[in-house]
């Protein structure tokens, strides 16, 4: 898949500080339970949890770290990765909340962002997002990753580095330890939407399409069973909802 897995991200060194110690072990327990990405296809209505990342998302609903945060990013061209970097270095260091916790509920347009560059030329998203939202871009940008991603947390001031506007990017936001939640309505909703297009390549049934695009979410995204049914339960689990 393209861009920075999951276990990369992993195996480099997070440029928190040391004592985000809830926030570190939360990463590596992800790491070990984001489930398979093998369907062959799925269903419209999720109702099993083997089909999405179950024991990902009840680590979420149970992080010990405080404060939580879920943000509600829907527009693919707008602040959203930005305002999560923002937020990140104003809570962890003016704040001096080592542990906090940012959450993207990643759904509408902005989904797009969560699939791998395969999905994007298979599917020729370029073309479709010029069409259905007047916007030119010719490859997912947002998974790609400028040379920062090993400074150190004590180089916070760095205009160039990861707590710069360098580091918005998925794959840096993930190493600071923000999780990208994918929502399987979207999904769903876009595949119908590239069927309808004519972007369906291997003339696959709307299940199938479902699938392959599920098969492609990018390393570390955390798959839900619909985005803001979990918003909900997040709160419940008190996570603080950003609009």
């Amino acid at each position: 898949m393209a861009g920075t897995s999951s276990a990369t991200i992993a195996a480099e060194a997070n440029p928190e500080p040391v004592s985000a110690k809830n926030l570190r072990g939360l990463m590596s327990a992800l790491q070990a339970n984001v489930g398979r990405r093998d369907f062959r296809e799925v269903p419209m209505i999720l109702t099993d949890p083997s089909d999405w990342d179950d024991k990902a998302l009840k680590l979420l609903f149970a992080y010990a770290g405080q404060p939580k945060e879920i943000f509600d990013n829907t527009d693919l061209f707008g602040p959203w990765l930005n305002l999560m970097r923002n937020t990140m270095n104003a809570m962890v260091y003016a704040w001096k909340q080592p542990d906090f916790l940012a959450t993207s509920a990643t759904h509408g347009p902005a989904a797009m962002a969560l699939y791998d560059q395969h999905v994007w030329d298979k599917y020729n998203l370029p073309g479709f997002i010029a069409r259905k939202l007047d916007k030119k871009i010719d490859r997912n940008t947002f998974i790609e990753e400028k040379s920062v991603a090993k400074a150190s947390a004590d180089d916070v001031q760095n205009e160039t580095g990861p707590f710069s506007a360098v580091g918005n990017n998925i794959p840096a936001l993930q190493r600071r330890g923000v999780v990208f939640l994918a929502c399987h309505n979207a999904i769903w909703e876009l595949s119908e939407a590239l069927m309808k297009s004519g972007h369906n390549p291997d003339k696959l049934s709307h299940g199938q399409l479902a699938a392959d695009l599920t098969n492609h979410l990018v390393e570390g995204a955390v798959l839900t069973p619909g985005i803001l049914a979990t918003v909900a339960v997040m709160q419940r689990n008190g996570f603080h909802y950003v609009i």
